[in-house]
């Protein structure tokens, strides 16, 4: 039991739940990482939480887990891949720490997909760039030819 003594929720605006956010191109940073168990026990995952810096959905929340720890060698093989993107785009080759990739502005190919357990739309995560790598590089987050990428509109 906690005591919420003082506590009014007239004097605080409710939470809002959130859409995902539009498939695209974001510049944004890692601001929070953890090592966690998997659900299974059998393996760990680092999961690293990703911060909008610009543009329309400015200070949004995206997450990435990274099976480091598994018995599918395969799963573990992807994940080190994608942290060696991670690593690439933010110009550290060999973090001791996952802090140390923290607030290092990368750019984070962000896409849709269905979740099979709730059906519900969620976002993730698809590819990981240095901040400033060529615009041709980069598809636009409406997915036009020459459209800026939505931190720059």
């Amino acid at each position: 039991m906690a005591n919420l003594n003082g506590f009014n929720a007239q004097d605080v605006d409710p939470a809002v739940g959130f859409d995902p956010i539009p498939a695209g191109n974001y510049l944004a940073v890692i601001t929070e990482s953890e090592l966690k168990p998997t659900k299974a026990g059998g393996g760990k995952y680092l999961q690293l939480t990703f911060q909008i810096l610009e543009g329309e959905h400015k200070g949004r929340l995206v997450w990435a887990r990274l099976n480091l720890e598994n018995a599918n060698a395969t799963t573990v093989k992807i994940a080190r891949a994608e942290l060696s993107a991670i690593c690439r785009a933010v110009g550290v080759m060999a973090p001791k720490d996952s802090v140390e990739l923290h607030n290092i502005p990368l750019v984070i190919k962000v896409s849709c997909k269905k979740r099979q357990d709730t059906g519900d739309i969620t976002n993730v995560i698809k590819g990981y760039e240095r901040k400033g790598a060529p615009a041709t590089a980069r598809p636009s987050a409406a997915g036009a030819a020459g459209s800026p990428p939505p931190w720059k509109r």
